[in-house]
């Protein structure tokens, strides 16, 4: 199966530290210093408090909460919200699957992907 060329995500000075940790494998989150919530897209100040944030190196893993197989395109690939283990719910890309064995609650692992551009994009993969 061919797999889908991702493009190159926007990079803001907000982001930059997340995508210098990407291309070490790194995955990094935001946590509020404040309220001490996780969040997804990182930001410097957190969208349920207004708190500061700092960065958290995240475990990579999570839970398919939805999905969708895009089938009428070339290649087809599959996107999703996956809800990690540090509690935000991101939308993401399954890659390195079988499109028609994806489950709702299936655990999930990280895997970077490289985009168009080279900068790795957090996709994930079933995991073993």
């Amino acid at each position: 199966m061919t797999e889908r060329i991702l493009p190159t995500p926007p990079q803001t000075p907000e982001s930059a530290a997340f995508f210098a940790a990407a291309a070490d494998n790194k995955f990094l989150l935001r946590r509020c210093t404040a309220c001490g919530r996780a969040h997804w897209y990182p930001r410097a100040v957190c969208p349920f408090c207004f708190g500061a944030t700092a960065w958290e190196e995240a475990s990579g893993r999570g839970v398919i909460y939805s999905f969708s197989v895009m089938r009428r395109t070339e290649p087809q690939y599959a996107i999703a919200y996956v809800t990690l283990d540090e509690g935000p719910t991101m939308m993401t890309n399954l890659v390195q699957c079988d499109f028609d064995a994806l489950r709702i609650g299936q655990s999930v692992r990280l895997v970077f992907v490289p985009s168009d551009g080279g900068v790795p994009v957090p996709c994930f993969r079933p995991a073993p």
